[in-house]
Formats: structure tokens, sequence, C-alpha cells
């Protein structure tokens, strides 16, 4: 006998597990929760975690990428929409997002409980681009926004805030360009190869009809091929309906009335989120010419570098990486592993807190004419009336308006007691350093997935393109932010115990975001430390392109951190000398010698003689 989960989420995912097949038409589909992206197989669909805790917005975003997906099962057919398909790449994100717009909105019209669950996983994404916060038409994505004013004007539907400023920046634009194209929307909205041929004329009225490649069309205008995508399709719905019916208890928290309409949707939802790293368009602004900019760089230290798609790119707490029960359970594995290390860490964390606190005692300037009065001297006032008041005021130290960022590896070849020990001495130094008044940030990098992951997949079904640049998803992982106290943060570092974590490394894009992390920081003194155990690897993208690619990129980033002078940089290489890329770097050959290499840079730092700040060193 099973025994019953104690997992208040599990009922409702179980649920939503059983409405998605029901929506999908397909008893036999899989459906999976997961912290890895959200994304749909022939096999089945991988919908984002709810926690035990169930927070609103986390059923939410589940019950709205599980619609979307489901009904792009049910009702999308693929060989259709690629037979209409643009050749070039901003007139393909056009399509795509057209296309994703027009499911919604059929969607919408049949069963609103759809529309607002998929509000909510649009909301989720639009506040995870940032984009509120975006001002100028030139920095948001037309091809999104081509998308969003489709859906809008087909359901009439506001658009979740961000995506509504989103579609706001470009809509004079495109109803300025398109406007009489669109006019024809609500005819062609149930008919796939009808919208397709209307989105390849808007994608020709915006100045791209360079990029749609030959018209499908032309030489066979009743092509059998889409006559009998569209049977196929109607006898997919047909079938849909019996099992609609039999099965429409299971949809969770939906009402009657939808489960019965959800027959009659013809929608579909695209795997991939819209795509909004492609060429930008400038917004017209009187003769202004419609030909796009160059895009922005990737990369401000080397604006060559290239990344072939970044939409599956993710900057992420670590508390959103695995419930809180997991991160108590990770911790208590993470202190137990390092059980016998704990006297020596500690000796070495007490040997820096003596060293700073020594810097930290008062000094003060005498005989100032404001300030604090100096009592020690109201003696010679009294003596003689006619001597001035004296006053003192209190010397800065030098390292109490200060912030230190440890920057840690979390690739796969750091597995075991590497990361082990780098977990528990960057929890040491950000407990030592906040007894003295230290600011510390903790970040990881690594990527989502092995061997190229979504970006992958979409640069082959691109067709392979040459040179395509990074062609992986990053993981970027804050661990403990700079204000966020010890204690809080405390139990995230456990999450580098966890299994399938550690991937490959892009150091040279990890070293940059952590950077400009450090820079936004108010405080006077910066310090990024790097912990790596070698040269940035991820197979995918060095398979595809020159084979110093990212260690090029790595050394184009540290160069221009040293040539800024905003950050004071530190390189700790385990097993591997990061001499040669770094130049104040040190090389362990034993990860037990990490947390005294750690203490001693750090303390080193702080050392007012600037002959004991040593540079390039080697411990044996």
């Amino acid at each position: 006998m099973t025994k019953p989960s104690d997992n208040p989420a599990d009922p409702f995912k179980k649920a939503l597990a059983e409405a998605t097949k029901v929506l999908a038409c397909d008893p036999d589909m899989t459906v999976t929760f997961s912290v890895d992206p959200a994304g749909m197989n022939k096999e089945g669909v991988r919908l984002p975690q709810v926690s035990r805790r169930m927070t609103r917005d986390e059923v939410l975003l589940a019950r709205g990428t599980a619609d979307a997906f489901a009904l792009r099962r049910r009702f999308h057919n693929d060989a259709l929409s690629a037979r209409y398909a643009p050749t070039g790449q901003l007139a393909r994100e056009i399509y795509d997002a057209m296309e994703t717009a027009r499911c919604e909105a059929v969607g919408a019209t049949h069963m609103p409980g759809t529309a607002g669950n998929i509000d909510a996983k649009i909301g989720h994404e639009a506040d995870r681009k940032g984009y509120a916060q975006i001002t100028q038409a030139a920095d948001a994505p037309l091809a999104t926004a081509a998308g969003y004013l489709v859906r809008h004007l087909a359901t009439g539907r506001p658009l979740p805030p961000g995506a509504d400023n989103v579609m706001n920046l470009w809509r004079g634009f495109i109803e300025g360009q398109a406007g009489e194209t669109l006019q024809s929307l609500d005819e062609v909205l149930g008919d796939q190869a009808a919208f397709a041929r209307l989105a390849r004329r808007v994608i020709s009225d915006l100045g791209y009809g360079d990029q749609l490649g030959d018209d499908p069309d032309a030489d066979q205008p009743d092509d059998d091929a889409g006559e009998e995508a569209e049977q196929d399709q109607d006898e997919t719905q047909s079938e849909g309906e019996d099992q609609s019916d039999d099965e429409a208890d299971a949809a969770p928290e939906r009402s009657q009335d939808d489960q019965q309409d959800a027959s009659q949707a013809q929608v579909a939802m695209d795997d991939q989120p819209d795509a909004d790293q492609g060429e930008e368009v400038e917004l017209p602004d009187g003769e202004a010419p419609l030909e796009p900019p160059p895009p922005a760089p990737h990369s401000e230290a080397d604006p060559a570098y290239t990344v072939f798609v970044t939409d599956f790119d993710e900057e992420i707490r670590a508390e959103d990486l695995a419930e809180a029960a997991e991160l108590e359970r990770l911790r208590a594995y993470l202190d137990q592993q390092l059980e016998p290390l704990k006297g020596a860490v500690s000796r070495l964390a007490n040997k820096l807190q003596r060293r700073l606190q020594a810097q930290q005692n008062r000094s003060w300037e005498f005989d100032l004419e404001e300030g604090v009065l100096d009592a020690g001297r109201l003696a010679r006032v009294v003596a003689n009336p006619t001597t001035p008041l004296s006053f003192k005021i209190e010397k800065d130290t030098e390292f109490r308006d200060t912030c230190v960022t440890l920057l840690l590896d979390n690739s796969g070849s750091m597995r075991g007691r590497p990361i082990s020990i780098a977990a528990i001495c960057a929890d040491v130094l950000a407990r030592t350093l906040e007894r003295c008044q230290v600011k510390v940030e903790i970040l990881g990098f690594t990527t989502r997935a092995w061997k190229g992951g979504q970006s992958r997949e979409k640069w082959l079904a691109a067709g392979r393109p040459q040179q395509p640049g990074r062609l992986n998803d990053l993981r970027h992982i804050i661990y403990k932010s700079a204000d966020a106290p010890w204690r809080r943060a405390r139990p995230n570092l456990g999450l580098m115990m966890k299994e399938g974590l550690l991937k490959e490394n892009i150091d040279g894009e990890a070293l940059e975001w952590a950077h400009r992390r450090l820079s936004h920081r108010p405080e006077a003194r910066k310090i990024l430390m790097v912990i790596s155990d070698g040269a940035p690897v991820d197979d995918s993208t060095l398979s595809v392109n020159p084979a110093a690619y990212l260690e090029k990129h790595l050394r184009d980033v540290i160069a221009m951190v040293e040539r800024r002078r905003q950050v004071e940089l530190i390189a700790i290489g385990i097993g591997h000398d990061v001499t040669r890329y770094y130049a104040r770097a040190v090389t362990i050959t034993d990860v037990e010698q990490l947390a005294g290499a750690m203490t001693e840079q750090l303390a080193s730092l702080f050392d007012t003689d600037p002959k004991k700040r040593h540079g390039k060193r080697r411990v044996a």
C-alpha cells in the first residue's frame, strides 16, 4: 500500500496533471513538475514547480503554463506552421509571436478560465524580463509587442502590467504600418493557414518582406498539404470532443461550462517563450528609416561576443530552486560532511576577524573648529576663558564602507569535496565579515542544462547557423544578496549539494554579471573574489565556435574590470592555475587550503601597509 504523501501541494499537482491531459486529449501524456525550465516534448510536458507553500503566484503560473502547453498539444499543427514560416530571424520571431497570440485569443473566446491563467503566465514572464522598466521602443522587443497587440485586438482584454508597456511602446508604429492588414484579424483567427498568410503580410508591412523567403502559395495556391493539415486538425478536434466529455470532471478549479466548452477551442501555445532577443527596430520619427539598428552587444567587454538566444537564461534566488525543507536537509548534509574541518576553518575565521577589528579601532583628529566637542580639553577653557573650544572628528576606517562579492563556480567539475568546502568557506566568510560591518554577497554560476539545453534546440530548429556564439542556457544563482543577513541566507548554501545542480561553466558572462551587480552598490569600496577550478567549458558552445571562444571572452571581461578599477578583483583557482587570467590570483593544489587562501587574500586587502598587499601567489 502506498503511503499517503504529506505534501499539501500533491493533490493540486495530481488534479492539474489530469486536467492538462483532458485539455490535450492525450491520456497517456506525462506531466511532471520541476524547478527546471518549463517545456514540452513528444512524451509530455514539464510544468513549473509548486512548493509546499502553494503561493498564489506559483499556482497561477503552473495553471497558465499547463493550459498553454495542453492547448498547443491538442490543436497546433507544426507542419502547417512550418510551411508558412519566414526564413529570417526577426521575421520568424514576429510570426511565432503572432501565432501564439492567435491561439491564446481563440482560447480566451471559448474558455475564459484559460485566458485568466495564461494572463498570469504572461505577467510572470513580463516581470521576470523587466518589461515594466523599459522606457524606449528601441529597448523593447518588436516581436513580443506584435504578439501582445494581436492578442489585445482579438480579445479586448487588458494585458498584465509590463506586457502592456511593451505593447504601447510599439503600438503606434505597428498600427501605422500594418493597421489596414490587421483590420481583417477577426476573420482569420479560427483558420491557422489564413492567419499565417495574414502574419506574413504584417511582416512585409513592417519592412521585413526580404526575410519572408519564398511564398508557399505562389506555385500551388490550392496546395493539398494545407488542406490535409487543416483536415487533420478538424479530425483531432472531433476526437477530442468525446474524450473531453468523459474526463471533464478532472479539471481543477474550472467551471463546468468551461469544461464543456473545451472541445470548441482551436488554440495552441508555442512551447518557446516570446522571443525578445532578436534584432530591434527603431521607432520611426518623421522620415526616420525603418531599418533596425545594430543589436546591443551582449558583452560590454567584447562587442564581438555573441549569444545565439537569451530567452532561456535565468537569474534566480537559491530559495526558488528548492523548497525550504529541502534546503534545510541539504544544509544539514553540508555541515555533516565538513565536521572534521570546522576547527581549522573557525581558527582562520577568528584570525580574519581579529585582523579586521584591529583596523576598526577608533582614531580621531583633534583641535578642529567643528565636529564633536572635545571634553578632554575643556579644562583649558576653564583656566583661560579666552581659549576657543576644541572639537574632534572620528576618522573613517578603510573597510567600513565595503562590499565583498564571492562568485562561486558551480560547474560539474566542482562536484564533491571542492564544492562542499567552497560552500562552507563562503558561509564562514559571510558570517565573519558581517560581524565587522562588511556587506557580503554570495553568487554562483552554472548552466540550466548539459549540452546546450533549449538554446541548442532552437539553434537546431533554425537550421544550424554558423558560429552562433554562446549556445547554452545560463543559470546565475543568488545565494545571499548583500543586504540580506547571514542567518536568513544560511540554508541557501546547502543548495550546492543538490544533485543535478552543477553543470557547465561560462565564466566570462558570470564575471560580467557579478561585476555589474557590485558596481551598482552604494559602498565606496568593492571587492570581487572569484573561486573556480579552471577555464570556462561548455561543450555545446565550443563545438560550433572557435576553440578559445569562451576563454577569450573571459580575458576580455577581466581586462575590462581591471581597467575600470571600480572593483578590486581577486581569484582563487582550485587545482588549476588561474594566474594566467587574473593579475591578482592564488592557485591551490588541495581544496582543504581554500579556507586559508580566502581569509588571507581578504585580510591582506585591509592591510594599511602596501608592502603587505601581495599579488600573484601559489599555495603549495
